[in-house]
């Protein structure tokens, strides 16, 4: 195997490619094992990180991707956001793990984002990009559902049965989400094969099954989101109109927000084996550990941000230095103060009191920038199934801008691997599809 890869590498980079996605779903942490519990999933990231360093070498040796991929806007920002990584990784309480947090970085978006983008130039490569992770995530769901089974399909069990190839249901609920849209949008696509057709409609009823179980209600709220930006996609409705109702309903709520709070306080709906009961616990602010302690984490992030706001105190070191900031009445029985716990719980405060204000910017400055190229692709589009590539894609990666609020998980493969792969398909279509325009006007709509 060690040799296929090493050939691979050389010669057929992209079935390297096609390998870490189809590995993904199955690959184990080292970490909390009798291998010095380093934090490495096998066997993604070694082979990702084998990737990295030959991608240097064909770097500095003049053998590199199309330079258009260095050009595109999306890469000029990811440049900002290592240089920033790199420079707040100097200035970090923690040098060390800072500058692991930034290798990981740079494993997961130079091998998925930029040699991605050289991969995905075919469009059946994306394609089979995606199909890669799909298969043995179904694997995965069918291996979580049975152990379930064994536990009458609980609440409670359904926080570990899909170890150890997930860590928790937070995570695989995330993932889960994020490939829901791709998959509708992979059956819905005009030419198949017949029998790839009811593989694909099994693994839509396993995957929805899947993520029905995970009792995950950030992913269930992300994926009705990712169903109603859909249908502003479909009305084709101006992006401009979409941000200013968003900011007029964040207005509108920061506003009221004290009768607001009032309310949620008010219910006391507790995490539930049954479904809508389970549901109605997300406004559960009173009395919810999961929420309370997801609020403790928030406010730890605010307070660390604003004893450093420029600089922050370094990638990765949330979880090792947000102790001191917890506030008695903000714990609950899952706080800790032992640095295990896990981090910021937000993709967003994650990068705002570990790499201050500009960190945060610049990764909503992404999400923005990303759903600006979605939109503007789609319209642009008539070919029925490259629009539908497009549209499932970014609603891919729209649950994960929406779970992105109440968890991180960029660390992990997991969610990297798809979350990068994505990207770098909607600036492979930018880049490399004929853009086959509806009406010159309506790319003005934008």
């Amino acid at each position: 195997m060690a040799l296929v890869v090493f050939w691979a590498a050389f010669y057929k980079l992209q079935y390297l490619i096609l390998l870490v996605a189809f590995c993904t779903p199955f690959s184990l942490s080292l970490e909390g094992t009798d291998l010095g519990g380093v934090g490495v999933y096998l066997p993604t990231e070694p082979v990702l990180f084998g990737i990295l360093i030959l991608f240097v070498f064909k770097a500095l040796s003049g053998k590199s991707i199309d330079s258009k991929i260095y050009a595109h806007p999306i890469s000029m920002l990811l440049y900002a956001y290592l240089a920033w990584m790199m420079l707040t990784s100097i200035t970090s309480e923690i040098p060390l793990v800072s500058f692991k947090f930034l290798i990981n970085k740079l494993w997961f978006i130079i091998p998925l984002f930029f040699i991605g983008a050289h991969v995905f130039r075919d469009e059946k490569k994306v394609r089979l990009f995606l199909m890669c992770y799909l298969f043995p995530l179904f694997g995965v769901i069918i291996y979580t559902i049975v152990r379930h089974s064994q536990y009458g399909f609980d609440k409670d069990s359904s926080h570990w049965v899909m170890e150890p190839l997930f860590k928790d249901h937070t995570s695989y609920g995330a993932v889960l989400a994020m490939f829901m849209p791709v998959l509708a949008g992979l059956l819905l696509k005009k030419k198949m094969n017949l029998l790839l057709r009811v593989l694909l409609a099994l693994g839509f009823l396993i995957l929805l099954t899947g993520l029905i179980l995970s009792y995950t209600r950030a992913a269930w709220l992300s994926v009705i989101v990712a169903i109603g930006v859909l249908g502003f996609m479909l009305l084709r409705i101006k992006l401009s109109t979409i941000y200013i109702t968003l900011i007029a309903s964040s207005t509108i709520i920061a506003v009221s927000w004290d009768d607001l709070s009032v309310m949620l306080k008010k219910n006391k709906q507790e995490s539930s084996d049954k479904l809508q009961e389970h549901v109605s616990s997300i406004s559960n602010v009173s009395s919810d550990a999961s929420n309370l302690e997801r609020l403790n984490r928030w406010h730890c992030a605010f307070e660390m941000f604003k004893e450093r706001p420029l600089i922050g105190w370094g990638p990765g070191t949330y979880q090792f230095v947000y102790a001191p900031f917890q506030r008695s009445t903000d714990r609950t029985i899952i706080s800790t103060n032992q640095g295990d716990g896990g981090n910021a719980h937000s993709e967003y405060l994650g990068p705002l009191c570990e790499q201050g204000l500009l960190g945060m910017i610049i990764m909503i400055t992404l999400v923005l920038m990303v759903t600006k190229l979605a939109f503007k692709l789609f319209y642009r589009t008539i070919d029925y199934d490259t629009k539908l590539l497009i549209a499932s894609i970014y609603l891919g990666l729209l649950t994960y801008f929406v779970h992105g609020v109440l968890n991180n998980y960029l660390d992990t493969d997991k969610a990297s691997v798809p979350f990068w792969g994505f990207i770098a398909a909607l600036v492979a279509i930018d880049l490399y599809y004929e853009p086959k325009s509806i009406d010159p006007a309506l790319q003005q709509r934008l």
